[in-house]
């Protein structure tokens, strides 16, 4: 699997390229970028070629800058964090947790950090894609950058700019789909919350790459 870090402004060429269709990502870019925090729900599924769908569940924080927490009730104690320039991943029934540089993760959960970061979705992205849906847009776009951990993202926006859902494909073809509910803007988050604490008798190990 794989993250959810992204000034006000669309480059004058990726503006003009966007058509009637800009005012939905200056929205969002609005939305996120006069944020310091944020709480909501999560539903989260995952399909990939070598192991089978999956569906999880739980509470997602963001403080800035770039830091997350993902607070998993199914599987109840799952953790996934990022204080910023490392993320770590617990899973309780492994009794295992590892760590890995935000910038060199592989985890796809690890791009929606831009949320909270200086979304600029003309500097990102390309090859951008609209379509509505039921007083929605979905919004399809590719990274400008070829040595991410993902190909394609697809975001489901309301016109206030909030992100009800998410959707990365994998440079392997693996799905991760995210379905967001109850957002708080600018939720009372502490520092704390983001740095990862092992339980007793578990040791932190390097991510295999």
């Amino acid at each position: 699997m794989c993250c959810f870090v992204l000034v006000l402004r669309l480059a004058a060429a990726d503006a003009s390229s966007l058509g009637s269709s800009a005012p939905i990502l200056k929205s969002i870019e609005s939305r996120y970028n006069n944020a310091k925090s944020l709480k909501l729900s999560f539903t989260e599924s995952y399909s990939g070629a070598r192991r089978p769908a999956q569906a999880e569940s739980g509470t997602l924080y963001l403080r800035k800058p770039g830091r997350m927490r993902w607070e998993y009730s199914a599987p109840a104690g799952k953790l996934f964090l990022s204080d910023g320039k490392e993320v770590f991943l617990y899973t309780p029934d492994d009794r295992r947790a590892e760590k890995s540089k935000l910038k060199e993760s592989d985890d796809m959960r690890a791009p929606l950090a831009f949320l909270l970061g200086k979304l600029d979705f003309g500097k990102e992205f390309r090859n951008f894609q609209f379509r509505p849906e039921e007083g929605a847009t979905w919004i399809t776009a590719e990274p400008k950058s070829n040595n991410l951990a993902y190909t394609k993202v697809e975001f489901l926006a309301l016109p206030s700019g909030e992100i009800r859902q998410v959707r990365i494909t994998g440079q392997d073809q693996a799905k991760l789909s995210f379905v967001f509910s109850g957002e708080q803007l600018n939720a009372p988050v502490t520092p704390a919350m983001f740095t990862f604490q092992a339980p007793p008798g578990v040791h932190v190990t390097e991510a295999e790459r």
